[in-house]
């Protein structure tokens, strides 16, 4: 297998909240809401770089999607990473998550691997890292 992801999809409890947090509150581009002409199939895609996408979708749809059963979201099973060129990026974007309606799980600080971090929680739970990496910086 080629391990290559297209896309990320995040089930949420209310989608126009999601957008607006997203969208408005982080400024990732979006259409907005597609699909909502169809049962279960309303859902916020937004580009990343790369050709990566974030795809937003009711967790009742997912979960009506994949044949199971809508369960409590653990927001320690998986987090997002976001890397940065500079130190003050970690800062600037964890006061601009916070400012959108995030909470602000760990403020930016020196990380023991020698980088610095810092991790917020969207308004649906799911845990974000945004981090300068030395050894990790982001293509252009």
């Amino acid at each position: 297998m080629h391990a290559h992801l297209t896309m990320i999809t995040l089930a949420v409890e209310d989608l126009e909240r999601a957008v607006r947090f997203y969208r408005d509150g982080l400024g990732l581009p979006t259409d907005g809401i597609v699909g909502s002409e169809f049962e279960h199939g309303a859902v916020a895609f937004f580009e990343l770089a790369g050709g990566l996408a974030l795809a937003l979708w009711p967790r009742a749809s997912l979960a009506h999607e994949t044949g199971s059963v809508a369960g409590t979201p653990g927001t320690t099973d998986f987090a997002l990473a976001h890397n940065v060129t500079t130190i003050e990026e970690v800062d600037a974007l964890l006061a601009q998550a916070q400012a959108a309606g995030a909470q602000i799980v760990r403020p930016g600080a020196p990380a023991f691997w020698g980088g610095y971090t810092g991790w917020f929680r969207d308004p649906d739970g799911h845990l974000w890292e945004i981090a300068w990496n030395p050894s990790r910086l982001p293509q252009a």
